[in-house]
């Protein structure tokens, strides 16, 4: 965020917060000089936030209702203010009666902007169906606290279980994304263990726990983590697919919402062909066998041949029963 702009909201608040504000007085609050104070005015203005001025020595204030709301702390902020009356408990001879009352008026409501916000995220959990995994009775939902600590850029601590490995493992993770993929959600995070961002499935938390730790997402690019990923299975390969679906189908591919770019050819017979670089084939492949007679690989050659294998082995199944 640019200095200007950090100045900008800064102004906001004053004058939201002490109404008549002067321009030096802001200047001195935001440590720069009256004139750039005013040519911060004058863009604010433009933008149409609702600024006057009665008068010379009257200072500024809004036109209206114009407020800012809520409160909206940062957690460093909301714990510097709650130090406030053991920072000035030596001087409460210099404070009015009704300071503290104030004071506690501001504490209260942003305790209800929290309350508010926990009650908006457990509806929001509360209407998320998850599957659950053939190996387990019950399924633990930990969306809830996962969800918030993205918010706030907190670091977890989780107990993680791969069911094909039987390995269970403590991690520390930074959670950057969820996604979400048939029926189930996997958590894109930083791994500290590993020290690189890697994709967790949901279903195998055992036990989520949010942490006092703060993270930096810095420079990461979910596009760029997932470029040329089908699904959530990533490789290293480089594998470019044609496949002709025919016109029966095509306004479907057409729909479909997908996390990679293909090309799409549409032919004079109504028939659509379908081009994708993709780094890993299995999920692709998976996808591909739902349409049946419908898709054709074109290329690469040896997918063909990998996908007449295939057809021709499930169709041993049921010839032998």
């Amino acid at each position: 965020m640019s200095e200007r702009l950090i100045r900008l909201l800064r102004i906001i608040i004053l004058i939201q917060s002490s109404p008549g504000i002067t321009a030096k007085e802001l200047a001195d609050r935001c440590e720069t000089t009256p004139r750039t104070i005013y040519r911060d005015l004058e863009l604010l203005s433009a933008a149409q936030v609702p600024i006057t001025n009665e008068g010379y020595g009257k200072g500024y204030e809004y036109i209206g209702n114009f407020s800012i709301y809520p409160i909206d702390w940062t957690d460093k902020e909301a714990v510097a203010f709650g130090m406030l009356p053991n920072v000035i408990d030596q001087m409460t001879h210099l404070f009015p009666p009704d300071f503290y009352s104030a004071y506690e008026k501001v504490m209260a409501t942003h305790q209800k902007e929290k309350k508010e916000l926990q009650d908006v995220l457990q509806k929001m959990v509360s209407i998320i169906q998850m599957g659950t995994p053939a190996f387990q009775e019950e399924q633990n939902n930990f969306l809830s606290p996962v969800i918030d600590s993205i918010l706030n850029s907190r670091t977890i601590e989780v107990v993680y279980h791969t069911q094909s490995r039987d390995v269970t493992t403590s991690r520390a993770l930074d959670p950057y994304y969820l996604i979400p993929r048939d029926h189930r959600f996997y958590l894109i995070a930083f791994c500290h263990e590993k020290q690189k961002v890697l994709t967790f499935r949901m279903s195998r938390f055992l036990q989520v726990n949010q942490t006092d730790q703060t993270f930096d997402m810095k420079d990461f690019n979910l596009k760029k983590y997932f470029k040329d990923t089908w699904s959530i299975i990533q490789g290293k390969d480089k594998i470019h697919f044609k496949v002709l679906f025919n016109k029966e189908v095509a306004r479907y591919i057409k729909e479909e919402e997908l996390f990679v770019n293909p090309r799409l050819t549409e032919n004079k017979d109504g028939s659509l062909l379908f081009e994708v670089t993709l780094n890993h084939d299995r999920e692709f492949m998976q996808w591909l066998m739902q349409y049946g007679m419908d898709a054709e690989i074109l290329e690469p050659v040896e997918y063909r041949e990998k996908m007449k294998e295939k057809l021709t082995k499930w169709m041993s199944v049921y010839e032998t029963s």
